[in-house]
């Protein structure tokens, strides 16, 4: 059987699927089995509900049909025989519910077939190229709160499309150019020329600050002087505005003026520049190699690296007739893509904006990339701006492959947003964005803190390295955990919380595994159990191999819809299935030496698929806690 079809729920739904248009010639060509997991287990491990929607349809369309007599006939046209007990109108529960209950042989061939190498993920057959946004911080700027979603999600959907033997590529979209940029270059060469700041020595905190501060004198009291004017509170106070508009002003003519320099090549701008660039992404990557991502140096792909394409993309579009002129700017209007705002590409002034970034953006991944699939992880505000420059994309033709006349996929994974206990943006006292490298320092300061709590004979040093493991799996399992396009609020009693649906829950059953391990050899009991056949005749060793056997379909369908929280959900299950086995099933002291090995193997493929599951979404894993 290939290794798609090792899910019982799969394989249910295509014999079904297969036999209701045999059973009933009239019922709907799409008609879905809707096969779902038994609410009551003494009836069976799954029902097949079709028989009531069919008989509403058929009903609907002048056939009145009783949906028990459906059900009868979708028994008798259903082929189950080599993976379940017979079908009988006895299997047939209240109105038309077919309970079907798996054999113990079929579910253990079933599960022997998972235990392999690859757990029954095989390599794609014809792999596709993805190309995974992912971080997107900006210069001079310390990541906070809000990039740990794009960073922890872009990483972990990359994860899984590598998982499935596609060729994967991330992309850090760095916001390194512009206006922004070079006001915080200016002050940067101020403050060193003042010898108030050693360039040397220059760290984040100082490029934070400096960004503030630039920010501050650039931006003016503008509609307070307007106020003041049309209010008439004096020449005092106008002169006092004036003046501090004024200063505003110069300091913006600086900022722009060092702007020309940077976009000429003045080499002293540029190596102020590329201090600041230094700086700031050598504390990106230390807080993504923090986060166990695969996100490298070499998945950056800045603003600036798109600086002399976006002219050329701009005339292009123009040449096309997709960009037209309004009000001296260039814009695309997608009134036929469904969306009333049009796309701005070029400001009246002859400046570029995100857009043309993005643009530019996608038509690189597609064309030099390779993209087959070009997904952006990026918070659900942007969700319009990604409509936008997808339609023009589209539109453009840089959404085409070259030679191929195939149209990439282009998807926003969107994402909600952090929030605090008082359902507002998580921010400090003060009214700041939370730090990422205070919010990690924290989450493993109080995981040591439960650790040694929970073990305090372990030594040091194994503490600090199982709290930084469990501390990161818990902000990252909180985060994976939740589905991606809500909201959600950060507590950390709850994220290190060793019960309930958390990181540090999951860690504590490869832990509960590991230990087993330990103990049968300490026993001198064989651990050589790969071949030990398995015996799945206790309700809860049923119920552990039909959650491994989920393991597959489960990593594909987060590859399809990008929702890791589905691999989340079904890991947390197998680690509860794993718990009522654990205390239901003695493994050292079972019955006999064939169920104790039929165990350790059920154990050993628990561990296998929990490990793989959480080194997919990238959660760090430890053996001892």
């Amino acid at each position: 059987m290939p290794a798609a079809e090792l899910d019982p729920v799969v394989i249910l739904h295509e014999r079904f699927a297969d036999a209701i248009p045999r059973a009933i010639p009239d019922a709907p060509a799409d008609a879905d089995p809707l096969i779902a997991a038994s609410k009551r287990p003494e009836l069976g491990d799954f029902q097949c509900n079709a028989a009531m929607p069919l008989a509403k349809a058929l009903s609907q369309s002048g056939t009145k049909t009783n949906p028990r007599e459906l059900a009868i006939r979708i028994i008798e046209a259903v082929d189950l025989a080599d993976i379940a007990e017979p079908l009988t109108p006895e299997s047939i529960a209240g109105p038309g519910f077919i309970n079907v209950k798996l054999r113990a042989d079929a579910l253990a061939t079933l599960l022997t077939r998972l235990d392999t190498p690859a757990l029954g993920i095989e390599p794609a057959s014809t792999p596709e190229t993805v190309v995974v946004d992912v971080c997107g911080v900006n210069l001079a700027k310390q990541m906070h709160v809000g990039h740990l979603r794009a960073t922890v999600i872009g990483d972990a959907i990359a994860r899984v499309f590598e998982r499935l033997g596609h060729n994967v590529i991330r992309q850090n979209h760095v916001g390194d150019w512009g206006l922004p940029i070079a006001m915080v270059t200016t002050k940067l060469r101020e403050e060193a020329a003042a010898g108030r700041l050693d360039l040397d020595a220059l760290s984040l905190d100082a490029l934070d600050r400096l960004y503030r501060a630039a920010q501050a004198e650039c931006r003016g009291v503008t509609t307070s002087l307007r106020l003041a004017e049309k209010f008439r509170l004096g020449p005092k106070v106008e002169a006092e505005l004036g003046a501090i508009q004024a200063d505003a002003d110069d300091h913006l003519a600086a900022a722009k003026s060092t702007l020309v320099a940077l976009q000429s090549g003045d080499a002293d701008t540029v190596s102020l520049w590329q201090r600041i660039y230094d700086v700031t992404m050598s504390a990106c990557l230390r807080a993504c190699e923090r986060l166990k991502t695969r996100i490298t140096a070499d998945a950056s792909a800045g603003e600036s690296s798109y600086r002399d394409e976006l002219a050329p993309i701009v005339e292009d579009l123009v040449s096309k007739r997709v960009a037209i002129e309004s009000d001296g700017a260039l814009v695309v209007r997608l009134d036929a893509e469904g969306i009333a705002e049009p796309c701005l590409i070029r400001k009246s002034d002859g400046g570029f904006l995100y857009a043309t970034t993005d643009v530019a953006g996608i038509k690189r991944r597609v064309e030099q990339l390779g993209a087959d699939r070009a997904i952006y992880c990026v918070d659900a505000r942007q969700s319009l701006h990604f409509r936008q420059v997808f339609a023009v994309a589209k539109r453009a033709g840089y959404a085409t492959k070259p030679g191929a006349d195939r149209v990439a996929r282009l998807e926003h994974a969107a994402f909600g947003m952090v929030l605090g206990e008082d359902g507002r943006p998580f921010k400090t006292r003060s009214g700041e964005n939370v730090r990422l490298a205070d919010l990690l320092d924290e989450a493993v300061e109080r995981a040591g803190r439960a650790v040694a709590e929970k073990n305090p004979s372990l030594p040091e040093r194994e503490r600090a390295a199982i709290a930084e493991a469990v501390g990161i799996a818990a902000i990252k399992y909180a985060d994976l955990s939740n589905d991606r396009v809500k909201d959600y609020v950060f507590d950390f009693d709850r994220m290190l919380a060793f019960e309930g649906e958390t990181g540090p829950y999951l860690l504590y059953g490869l832990t509960r595994i590991a230990s087993v391990f330990r103990k049968a050899e300490e026993a001198g009991v064989s651990i050589e159990v790969a071949a030990a056949p398995l015996m799945l005749t206790q309700p809860q060793e049923r119920t552990l191999a039909l959650t491994l056997l989920r393991y597959p379909s489960t990593v594909r369908a987060v590859a399809e819809s990008l929702e890791p929280h589905r691999l989340c959900a079904m890991l947390y299950d197998l680690a509860v299935a794993f718990s009522s086995f654990y205390d239901a099933c003695p493994v050292l002291r079972a019955p006999s030496d064939e169920a104790r090995d039929s165990r350790l193997r059920l154990c050993a493929i628990t561990r296998r698929v929990l490990a793989d599951g959480l080194d997919t979404l990238g959660v760090p894993i430890v053996e001892r806690m």
